[in-house]
């Protein structure tokens, strides 16, 4: 087995980077930089440095590096600027995505992977949402994850491949960019580490299914390898347990109150403060991942607990 991560020195694929080198599994990167960074790349690993747009070195980048699967992870990840920037949107999730199939159809390629999203395409779901549930994506990001996804079937017609949509709920973990429009948790733990006051958006009732990082690279891997039929699969990724905003962050404000006084350098955290709610925030997200389960052999390992005190130590290391 030979993998490409697209997207391999960003947030999630270097994760799963890290996941396939502790297996002993070849692997490479393929990132332009523009939100990953070089360092988040495994030892030894080698990274094309390339836009996913740009047909022509992606497939520059498959010819030299020959993978056998692919776990596309590049994305433009935020539903704010899918909004205020459609095209672009559509340019990196829908244009890029169709770049690396073709790629894949004209190599050796056996599995793709997808990085999709289960919040954006279901909608608002009350209870953990399964793979049949019927998708209402109402912003750019989960129509073009949506459509990423009717491609895979594409992809299997046109060029025999076993695609694999996986469905993350919402992720978080070290690495995660606390400055970008996305990663509540990541906002959370910079700020009340450094003693800064938070804001939660309308009421703070928006309930969400975090998922760490280490369990979504996890999915890649078992899904990499996994026992599947050939055709187009959907896996759900998350834990299925509820947490809110006004949770979350007592939870983080716990877990940094915590480390740092670990660390001799206790913070005085103040309590977070109400802003306007903000138009579009779906109330409920939440997902089963019973199917990946039963087929893939994955379940989270990370309790929402062990998982933020493992992700705002981390913050503090940083500095």
């Amino acid at each position: 087995m030979r993998v490409l991560v697209t997207g391999g020195a960003g947030f999630i694929g270097s994760h799963i980077l890290e996941q396939l080198a502790s297996a002993g599994v070849e692997a490479a990167a393929l990132d332009d930089l523009s939100g990953g960074k070089r360092e988040n790349v495994p030892e030894g690993v080698p990274l094309f440095e390339v836009d996913v747009r740009d047909a022509s070195a992606v497939k520059t980048a498959f010819d030299e590096f020959r993978p056998t699967h692919v776990s596309h992870q590049a994305a433009q990840v935020s539903v704010s600027r899918s909004v205020r920037e459609p095209e672009f949107d559509a340019e990196v999730n829908v244009l890029g995505l169709l770049n690396v199939i073709r790629c894949c159809g004209e190599s050796e390629v056996e599995r793709l992977l997808f990085a999709s999203s289960g919040g954006a395409i279901y909608g608002d779901v009350l209870s953990p949402a399964k793979e049949d549930h019927p998708t209402q994506p109402l912003a750019p990001y989960g129509i073009s994850k949506m459509v990423g996804e009717h491609y895979l079937r594409f992809a299997h017609a046109e060029h025999g491949l076993i695609a694999v949509a996986l469905r993350y709920s919402n992720v978080y973990g070290p690495r995660q960019d606390p400055h970008g429009e996305a990663g509540v948790v990541a906002i959370f733990s910079q700020k009340m580490l450094s003693g800064e006051e938070v804001t939660i958006f309308g009421d703070g009732k928006y309930v969400r299914d975090y998922v760490h990082v280490g369990d979504v690279a996890a999915a890649n891997v078992a899904a990499l390898d996994a026992e599947l039929e050939a055709g187009k699969h959907a896996f759900n990724i998350g834990t299925a347990v509820p947490t809110d905003v006004n949770q979350l962050a007592a939870l983080v404000m716990t877990a940094a109150t915590e480390a740092t006084a670990e660390a001799g350098k206790p913070v005085e955290i103040p309590k977070p403060v109400h802003g306007d709610p903000r138009a579009g925030d779906l109330r409920s997200s939440i997902i089963s991942s019973a199917k990946a389960k039963a087929e893939l052999g994955w379940e989270p390992q990370h309790s929402i607990e062990s998982g933020l005190a493992e992700t705002v130590r981390w913050f503090l290391r940083r500095g």
